[in-house]
């Protein structure tokens, strides 16, 4: 049995462990596909490996870091510190960092002057302006419809040629006859650009949500704003950047182009492209980490440098880091997997008495997170969207019918949760509220005998089979000792509780969430879809 158990979960711990060795991105994408391929094999054979039971004993503990704990580093001493071998660390003071909880305030930070008007000045001033604007978006969801986010944009990228730039990222893997047989909005779901990033000078914003009108009204989402961050802000211009040079460009006159000297996403070789992709993400990531290593190394361990007490004499430090930035980076297609290599490391090592808080608009979770769940030793308290308040309720055809596939997985799950005795650790709770919708995702972790979370995911992943096999997808790690950004973090997720009730068999037989045996039975085809 300990033999079996060991095998069917030895999968998993190579991906992770793997993924965790610098310099090694080929071999863990190789062992992730093989893990996928193993566990479909094993779902085949039987419902529910019997490892999960024993998944607490096998699992290894999450390898040190490279250099040995430094009694200088005020970052010394989280126990997150792992991750800093697999992107780069930003330490800041938690006052450069703000949670917005409504979509008021999302529209409040967001409302600036006019983009045109700001660009029309900087025209007129007698100094050549280095005034820029970079625009990252999807191609077939920008391109939807006669009136779009493409045309929209158009008489912006014609007035204003040299200062602004639109990027439409094409998916690989929509091509061929694939590409010419299926519809809009449908072909959608083969692959999305789905990172949603919003940088001002140096302050960013990190969310799940669109800048469509809903996100600012009754849409509710996840929200963090980091002012006056420069390292941070040049790692998501470079990150934006990065994927814009392998996007298709949108000229003046509603063409697109390939960046000169790029392997075109649709028409070219596929493996090529994705190769080139892989690179030139992965050189940001990389030379940003180093940056990163060498900026600690001279802060906290140069000789030639002022104390550190000397340089705070001066004014030349500002707060010590009390908060720590992990950028997690998830593009399956170009065989990226860091993000996934985290949540998976978080979920396996959240210990006995620690309280995971995860939360979802779209309960689809990849079949590894779910063994994790069941099989691990932490509380969970899982937060997903009604169907009242699924962003499809309502919708005409197919897609109205999107809202009663999910609950048939969440019964599915819940199910799965009792037959192994599990509804004390593993609770679901459903987020209602009259005339919204929920959108929101992301999770707290709270360590045992705390009542307050010291890490936070946030950002564009919803922890489904989409957002970790095909869409590219960005959040953050953010890890905080600061009490106030804890309060901020803790406020935030019992404010999104508060609006929900708990699931339980009695939820399953309300007239709302009664599935038709069609959706049942074409569910299981195409819950990786959406």
């Amino acid at each position: 049995m300990a033999a079996a158990a060991t095998a069917a979960a030895g999968p998993v711990f190579w991906r992770r462990l793997l993924g965790l060795l610098p310099g090694r991105p080929g071999l863990a994408a190789l062992l992730g596909r093989l893990s996928d391929r193993l566990g479909r094999n094993r779902d085949r054979r039987r419902r529910r490996p019997p490892w999960l039971l024993l998944a607490p004993l096998l699992s290894p503990a999450v390898p040190h870091v490279t250099s040995p704990p430094c009694c200088l580093c005020p970052e010394g001493v989280h126990r997150f510190q792992w991750i800093r071998n697999l992107v780069p660390e930003f330490g800041v003071s938690s006052s450069h960092v703000r949670v917005l909880s409504s979509p008021a305030e999302f529209f409040e930070l967001m409302k600036v002057d006019c983009l045109e008007s700001t660009l029309e000045k900087s025209l007129q001033t007698k100094f050549p302006s280095d005034l820029r604007v970079s625009i990252l978006l999807d191609f077939t969801r920008g391109s939807r419809g006669r009136k779009n986010s493409r045309t929209m944009l158009l008489p912006l990228l014609q007035r204003f040629p040299e200062q602004v730039r639109v990027s439409l990222f094409h998916t690989p893997n929509l091509r061929g006859l694939l590409r010419l047989l299926i519809p809009e909005r449908f072909n959608e779901t083969i692959g999305l650009q789905h990172i949603k990033v919003y940088l001002f000078d140096n302050s960013v914003v990190l969310s799940g949500a669109n800048l469509s009108d809903s996100y600012f009204t009754n849409r509710q989402d996840r929200y963090v704003f980091l002012q006056d961050c420069p390292e941070i802000a040049d790692f998501f211009t470079e990150l934006v950047d990065a994927v814009g040079d392998v996007s298709l460009q949108l000229q003046g006159d509603d063409t697109v182009q390939v960046v000169e000297g790029m392997v075109h996403p649709y028409k070219g070789d596929q493996a090529a492209y994705c190769k080139a992709a892989n690179k030139r993400v992965m050189d940001v990531i990389n030379s940003a980490r180093t940056r990163q290593q060498m900026l600690h190394a001279q802060t906290f361990h140069s000789s030639s440098l002022l104390t550190r007490e000397d340089a705070a004499a001066a004014g030349d430090q500002g707060p010590a880091p009390d908060t720590w930035i992990y950028p997690l980076i998830q593009m399956k297609p170009f065989e990226i997997q860091i993000d996934e290599i985290v949540t998976e490391t978080l979920l396996t090592e959240a210990e006995r008495g620690a309280k995971v808080y995860l939360t979802t608009g779209y309960f689809n979770l990849t079949q590894a997170y779910m063994d994790l769940v069941l099989g691990t030793r932490a509380e969970y308290q899982i937060l997903l969207a009604s169907p009242e308040v699924n962003g499809f309720f309502g919708a005409k055809g197919v897609a109205g019918a999107i809202p009663a596939a999910y609950v048939h997985i969440e019964r599915q799950f819940y199910s799965e949760v009792c037959s192994l005795g599990q509804q004390e650790r593993v609770q679901l709770q459903e987020y209602w509220r009259r005339g919204w919708t929920f959108h929101a995702k992301g999770l707290w972790l709270y360590l045992a005998g705390s009542s307050l979370p010291c890490l936070t995911l946030i950002g564009s992943p919803n922890f489904g089979y989409r957002s970790v096999h095909r869409d590219l997808e960005a959040q953050i790690a953010i890890v905080t000792e600061s009490r106030a950004l804890q309060q901020q973090l803790h406020q935030e997720q019992a404010q999104l509780y508060l609006r929900s009730g708990a699931v339980s068999s009695a939820t399953f037989e309300q007239p709302s969430r009664q599935v038709k045996l069609w959706v049942k039975m074409v569910t299981p085809l195409i819950k990786n879809f959406f």
